[in-house]
């Protein structure tokens, strides 16, 4: 038991390091690029991570005593992306006039709809007007 916790838990530090480092914005990193850090953590896999960890990310203090979260305010100013497609204002705009597209194009649909079917009606008193004369 011992011996696999001798493999297990300096891999565990290198993923956690490597994708720590992976995640971290390149404003965020401190006195190497980020590039380097990722190398030294692979290639030294112990004391890159545990580098990494102590002196290769900003680390901001918990303001109040909670937790930092990637969708806190802080961390999500410096983001220029969309975090998910409903909150980009250009999409819901594409939205809504694709909507406007499909409602229009539906309202001809059943326009055309009905003008088929009083043609049929037409033609089905057409028929039945001249079978009655035919049999009379």
């Amino acid at each position: 038991m011992l011996r696999a916790l001798m493999f297990i838990l300096p891999l565990a530090l290198l993923i956690y390091a490597f994708i720590d480092c992976l995640n971290t914005p390149e404003d965020e990193v401190k006195h190497l690029p980020k590039v380097v850090w990722v190398i030294v953590i692979l290639l030294f896999p112990f004391v890159g991570s545990i580098g990494w960890l102590a002196a290769g990310k900003l680390r901001h203090a918990p303001a109040g005593g909670r937790t930092s979260s990637p969708f806190s305010t802080g961390y999500r100013n410096h983001r220029h992306e969309w975090v998910a497609p409903d909150d980009n204002p250009e999409f819901l705009k594409s939205l809504r006039e694709e909507n406007k597209k499909d409602e229009s194009l539906l309202k001809d649909w059943e326009a055309d709809l009905r003008r088929r079917e009083e043609e049929l009606k037409k033609r089905e008193q057409g028929k039945s007007g001249e079978d009655s004369e035919t049999e009379g």
